[in-house]
């Protein structure tokens, strides 16, 4: 008896893309915006935790994003000579941005 091979959807749909998370720091340009990732790595000697930072420019079709949010980018096809990354989701939106998205007050004079 010859057996099949199922594999599951879910599993076939995994890409092999590398995702990152990380704040957003730019959305000065139209459909682009740049994400800090920060790395923690212990020294290989004196064993101490040390923060280092990269940047990385992705594609934000919508222009969705704003300064201060916390997101998740997957890596793509090279989209311009730095872009690289595609906006995946946006995990947390910046209290910054939501005060933004309140109503300006009105300024009696």
């Amino acid at each position: 008896m010859a057996e099949t091979n199922t594999a599951t959807p879910a599993a076939e749909a995994t890409s092999r893309r590398t995702e990152k998370v990380g704040q957003v720091v730019s959305t000065k340009m139209q459909k682009t915006i740049v994400v800090e990732v920060e790395m923690r790595k212990a020294h290989p000697k004196y064993k101490r935790v040390i923060k280092s930072s990269k940047k990385f420019y992705a594609h934000d079709e919508q222009n969705s994003a704003r300064v201060g949010d916390v997101v998740r980018i997957r890596e793509c096809r090279p989209l311009s000579k730095l872009k690289r990354w595609q906006l995946e989701e946006i995990i947390r939106r910046s209290a910054l941005s939501q005060l933004a998205d309140a109503a300006p007050v009105a300024v009696q004079s």
